[in-house]
């Protein structure tokens, strides 16, 4: 997965860094080399390292996205816990849930992730993740706007599954596979990704989950559906904004 990602950096002309190594493994990210002044597209994945078609199709998103990757600016941590999909296990090689410390600045891992990503706090933020109990796609949204956005997102990822029927998901509200809290919460034991980057200033944040019982290849075009069909609908709400 790595070396792929190395052919995709070089192709878009971004550069693969390193983010952190602990215990001889590196953590890597993806940036363009001249970052640009506008925020970026926030991209992550792997942070569960037992949520394969989540790294699979951000890897295949970006496979086949090179121009737009060449052409804008983006943020992309591939995979945040290699050692967990090595092991297919949702800990990381320390035994920590890393979705639960992405507020810690002492963290070995997620301080220096707060340093990048305070540099240039995200226009939009997409973490992808997979979901053992799920009974079809859904996502968790976080957005300053009034309207929900992530209903039109959704109807171009049904062409693998559908939508998670269900109404009660994680015991949050559910409609048509969206989850948008009234309140969000800002003090958590501990804080997940997509908390923190909304804390941090981006305005839109989405989490999303394919059922991670389907099947692989399924979840991996989703993913990838997913990715596309969200920076399209960004970038136009940008472009209508006054």
């Amino acid at each position: 997965m790595i070396a792929r990602w190395r052919e995709v950096a070089k192709a878009a002309g971004m550069q693969m860094k390193v983010l952190v190594e602990m215990d001889g493994e590196k953590v890597f990210y993806l940036q363009k080399r001249d970052r640009l002044a506008s925020p970026p597209v926030y991209l992550s994945t792997g942070v569960h390292g037992d949520e394969p078609g989540s790294a699979w199709g951000l890897l295949a998103w970006a496979q086949r996205e090179i121009e737009q990757l060449r052409h804008g600016n983006h943020l992309i941590f591939p995979c945040m816990n290699p050692h967990g999909l090595r092991a297919n296990t949702r800990l990381d090689r320390r035994g920590f849930d890393i979705n639960r410390r992405f507020h810690i600045d002492t963290d070995p891992l997620c301080g220096p992730w707060l340093d990048i990503v305070k540099q240039s706090v995200p226009r939009l933020g997409l973490c992808l993740h997979e979901d053992y109990d799920a009974q079809g796609f859904y996502v968790y949204e976080l957005n300053d706007l009034p309207k929900t956005a992530s209903y039109d997102i959704l109807k171009k990822c049904a062409k693998h599954m559908s939508a998670d029927p269900r109404r009660m998901i994680d015991g949050r509200r559910s409609r048509d596979g969206v989850i948008r809290p009234r309140a969000i919460p800002t003090t958590l034991p501990g804080m997940p990704e997509a908390i923190v980057l909304w804390q941090l200033g981006c305005p839109f944040t989405l989490t999303f989950e394919t059922p991670s019982e389907f099947s692989l290849d399924d979840r991996v075009r989703t993913q990838a559906d997913f990715v596309d069909a969200a920076i399209r609908l960004a970038a136009r709400t940008s472009n209508h904004q006054p």
